[in-house]
């Protein structure tokens, strides 16, 4: 579901938690999507835990 909300373009944000961990495998993050998506980074913070927090915003062309 997450995979066709981008693809439609109703997304215009993505606020991921992460723990920079190597594992073998596993399950994708995200779900496949068929052209690739511009994103511009607009926050980080790291918790004492190690997570880290990211915002994404979508990268829009600027009109002219």
């Amino acid at each position: 579901m997450a995979a066709e909300a981008i693809e439609l373009d109703l997304v215009d944000e993505l606020h991921m938690f992460r723990y920079p961990v190597v594992v073998g495998g596993g399950t994708p993050f995200f779900p496949p999507v068929t052209r690739d998506i511009s994103l511009d980074l607009v926050g980080t913070r790291t918790f004492g835990s190690r997570v880290i927090y990211e915002r994404d915003r979508r990268a829009r062309p600027q009109p002219d």
